[in-house]
């Protein structure tokens, strides 16, 4: 989600706005009159999730300053919270967007007991505002049926430029000990129990054990179940770590197929980035997923399934015709998900949040006028 907000104001800067973000510490990051940053500490239960809890006056006195015409909280908690309440103050125009199931992540930590508070927190923040986005339909429809209100999708893009089957690179399919004739199966992402790295684990071994040494699987990323998973992976695994920019673009073009097992992703921006590398995927059959894929974008297999995962890994294998296939209309339909049409919806709805708003002010006005 980081790097769709970094475009987010990419993308309004280019398009002539200001913008101020408000956000956690981080030493690495170069000092900005326009990011303010707070003290946070890292998450008991998920040491890479970093929470700030900033003073309000530190959040409100910024943004009286910058006078924004509109304050979107990407964060329910802790500097999302805070400018919740400064939008408030200011009378500013407040929208929220959902992209994190922390109450299915709260299910896999252990802290199931949380979902049904966690729900009503949500959608007491939420409903504060004018609107929340969500990156699916599917998850619109969700958090509809829980009762939030105003919420419209805010679908995601990918960048042709960077993600292209071009960056395909027989050298590195050779390092990882793979050749023409193997199939290489990647995984994209955190390594983290909620994104079930062990599914993807289990479906190569599968697949290997009905066809020896015909798939190769390469995990690109890291987190909390690093250790873990390379003690439970397959012989042959191979760990590159985390990766950026052009080695990026190599891992996902090198591959023959994604694997996309988890269960708890809103959308799961490596789906498109894979799709636009040529490289199709098979991903667990819950909503968001199956939006992303189907009808004839991908694969799905039962969630939680390795054996299924394995079982299209083989049926790949004896049909590489299936794959050839798969990876054009991949292609083909990521062609059509560029970034500036994802920012004129976007750019567009903000724009009616703020008629909306203007029009109520009216009302109001008008309604106690003598």
């Amino acid at each position: 989600m980081a790097r769709t907000l970094d475009r987010l104001c990419a993308a309004l800067r280019e398009r002539g706005g200001t913008v101020h973000v408000f956000t956690t510490e981080d030493p690495d990051a170069t000092a900005s009159d326009t990011v303010h940053r707070f003290p946070s500490r890292s998450f008991w239960a998920y040491p890479q999730l970093q929470l700030a809890w900033p003073k309000q006056r530190d959040v409100l006195e910024p943004l009286r300053r910058f006078s924004p015409t509109l304050v979107h909280s990407a964060t329910e908690f802790g500097v999302g919270l805070a400018g919740r309440r400064a939008a408030r103050a200011l009378g500013v125009p407040f929208v929220s967007s959902y992209h994190t199931s922390f109450t299915a992540y709260a299910a896999h930590y252990g802290l199931g007991v949380l979902a049904r508070p966690g729900w009503s927190y949500l959608r007491w923040f939420h409903n504060a505002g004018r609107r929340t986005y969500c990156p699916t339909q599917a998850i619109v429809d969700e958090v509809t049926a829980r009762g939030f209100t105003h919420c419209r999708e805010w679908s995601r893009g990918v960048d042709g430029g960077k993600f292209s089957p071009r960056f395909r690179s027989r050298a590195f399919r050779e390092s990882i000990g793979a050749t023409e004739a193997t199939i290489v199966a990647a995984y994209v992402g955190r390594i983290a129990p909620e994104k079930s790295v062990g599914v993807a684990l289990d479906a190569v071994r599968h697949a290997n054990t009905a066809r020896p040494d015909a798939v190769r699987l390469v995990v690109v990323g890291d987190g909390p179940f690093e250790t873990a998973a390379r003690n439970a992976a397959p012989v042959g695994t191979t760990f590159t770590g985390r990766l950026e920019g052009k080695a990026l673009s190599e891992a996902f073009a090198s591959a023959d197929v994604l694997l996309f097992p988890s269960t708890t992703d809103t959308f799961g921006n490596v789906m498109l980035e894979a799709m636009a590398s040529g490289t199709p995927v098979i991903g667990a059959d819950v909503a968001p997923t199956r939006e992303v894929l189907l009808p004839d974008r991908g694969w799905v297999c039962t969630a939680q399934d390795a054996g299924a995962f394995g079982d299209r890994l083989i049926a790949l294998v004896d049909d590489r015709t299936a794959l050839h296939s798969m990876r054009a209309r991949a292609l083909r339909h990521a062609s059509a998900r560029s970034w500036p049409a994802v920012w004129d919806t976007l750019f567009a709805d903000y724009l009616s949040v703020q008629r909306a708003e203007s029009g109520s002010r009216a009302m109001l006005a008008n309604a106690h006028a003598p």
